[in-house]
């Protein structure tokens, strides 16, 4: 359903009157290689803080290639619409939620009504997607130790220079905070951000000599 045509119709009907308009545009963009907080901030009209918050950030330093944001930015004009046209957009955006929300209940009860064999399809689709990612999991857990291993011994406390940790991270990444869970938060979307996985990582390490 388009929330844009109901909200659009509704404002038609009590006649809303206005003598400007107040829009606030709330874009979540992909974060692209070469993108920087501060060059989104510049582009949509806002500010380096604004985007920090509004995405919780800890390091506005810190974004990662394919990461979604939310940019606020704001494209101003005087005065605000009537209390009637808020009352009418309110009321459609209400009635717009209980649709959806009938929809899903009926997707639901539809999905009750499965056959036996269709269950019984799912649940062995399921055990093969299980078995899969146990695969996967474990291909990506060696992967990670090798390279710590390499890095820092598995030393949470290893320091070189500028680099730190079990990951041997730079500190700028850690934004202050040097406790393990970050460590591995980090190093996690450090790794996927450039190499999409531990194990692209570590066939990296081996031609390079570092990830």
């Amino acid at each position: 359903m388009d929330i844009k045509k109901i909200l659009l119709s509704a404002a038609t009907v009590t006649g809303m009157m206005t003598v400007g308009t107040v829009a606030a545009n709330a874009d979540t963009v992909t974060v692209k290689a070469g993108d920087t907080v501060s060059a989104l901030a510049h582009e949509y009209g806002t500010t380096v803080d604004a985007i920090k918050q509004s995405n919780q950030l800890q390091n506005e330093n810190l974004i990662f290639v394919g990461e979604q944001l939310q940019v606020n930015g704001t494209s101003t004009n005087s005065q605000a619409t009537t209390t009637q046209s808020n009352t009418a957009t309110t009321q459609s955006t209400q009635n717009a939620a209980q649709t959806t929300q009938s929809t899903q209940n009926a997707a639901q009860t539809t999905q009750t009504q499965s056959t036996p064999a269709v269950q019984q399809t799912t649940t062995t689709t399921e055990n093969t997607a299980t078995t899969t990612t146990s695969s996967t999991s474990s291909s990506e857990d060696s992967a990670r130790a090798w390279i710590a291993n390499r890095e820092s011994g598995g030393s949470y406390t290893a320091s070189n220079g500028n680099y730190y940790g079990k990951y041997q991270l730079s500190t700028s990444y850690l934004n202050g905070d040097y406790s393990a869970a970050n460590q591995e938060r980090v190093a996690n979307q450090y790794v996927t951000s450039r190499y999409g996985s531990w194990q692209g990582a570590l066939n990296h390490w081996k031609a390079y000599g570092w990830y």
